[in-house]
């Protein structure tokens, strides 16, 4: 799979989809799903078109916003989907300033060579998004391409959508955000040097940090979470937040994995999050703590146990 910005044009036409894809849903996937089977009917390459950063990030510097997969995870798992090449074209303002005639004809045309844009129902492109699916129909009889509508994509009679997604994540519900996302949602960080004070309570924990500002972190709390390392599955417990007990601490990602002493140190792992346990609780004493932990290994066990 190539993941490129658009300096490089495709060799052959494509069928391709476009959009930000945050998340890659089960809507999302449902469009590359029609992508793909379009491509290999027509022996075609089948392609998306995506954006980074966030327009919202550009336009309206919003740092604050909150997406729920880096730029290298939303590849990731368009190629795990089995597409065949993603190209990430840098939003700019330049960019933004692209009236939709321009943007089809200069980008999905000629750069992408589209003979089929398959896109949601929603979908709007041009400066200002000004342009909707309606417009680009119009388009495709002036260069010769088709276009194919996918419909919104419901769970228990529920449209799925990133944001939907990202306030079950804000809220704790970890169960609901798998459930629209189709997969474990998932930290990807560096294992850092922490205050080591698991390993006195008899957890020891790697501590996560994630370079990307923009990647959404849950509710506070702890989890039942598991990961793969060299080939190894390990499941365990972990923690966000401000460990209330500690003074002093600053807030961190903490992950206790069970039956596991090797050091992760500078090691970058990526934690799939299984279900959210409790609250993160102030204790009157470490040995409270200890205690708590103790149950929460006992629960996640049990909860393990009965996937």
């Amino acid at each position: 799979m190539k993941a490129n910005d658009l300096n490089i044009k495709t060799p052959s036409p494509t069928v391709i989809t476009i959009g930000t894809f945050d998340g890659v849903h089960l809507g999302h996937q449902k469009i590359l799903k029609s992508v793909i089977s379009v491509a290999k009917q027509k022996g075609l390459t089948s392609t998306v078109l995506t954006l980074f950063p966030h327009p919202r990030m550009v336009l309206n510097k919003d740092v604050n916003i909150q997406m729920l997969n880096t730029i290298e995870e939303r590849i990731a798992l368009m190629k795990t989907y089995g597409i065949d090449q993603v190209f990430v074209k840098q939003f700019t303002k330049e960019f933004s300033q692209l009236s939709a005639e321009q943007y089809v004809r200069q980008i999905l045309v000629k750069e992408l060579q589209a003979n089929t844009i398959i896109i949601g129902y929603d979908h709007h492109f041009g400066k200002n998004r000004s342009a909707n699916i309606e417009d680009l129909k119009a388009f495709s009889k002036r260069y010769n391409f088709e276009v194919q509508e996918i419909n919104a994509l419901t769970v228990n009679h529920v449209n799925i959508s990133s944001t939907k997604i990202r306030t079950a994540l804000s809220d704790g519900n970890v169960t609901l955000a798998n459930e629209y996302l189709g997969y474990n949602y998932c930290l990807t960080g560096q294992v850092v040097e922490g205050k080591k004070l698991g390993r006195t309570l008899g957890f020891r924990t790697a501590n996560i940090h994630i370079d990307a500002t923009y990647k959404l972190i849950p509710k506070d709390g702890v989890y039942v979470v598991t990961s793969t390392q060299n080939g190894q599955t390990l499941f365990g417990m972990m923690n966000i937040g401000q460990n209330p007990t500690v003074e002093n601490a600053a807030s961190s990602i903490e992950v206790h994995f069970f039956d596991f002493n090797k050091d992760l140190y500078g090691q970058n792992i990526s934690i799939k999050l299984l279900k959210r346990l409790r609250d993160e609780q102030h204790f009157k004493s470490l040995e409270a703590l200890k205690l708590q932990l103790k149950q929460d290994r006992l629960n996640s066990i049990k909860y393990l146990n009965s996937i």
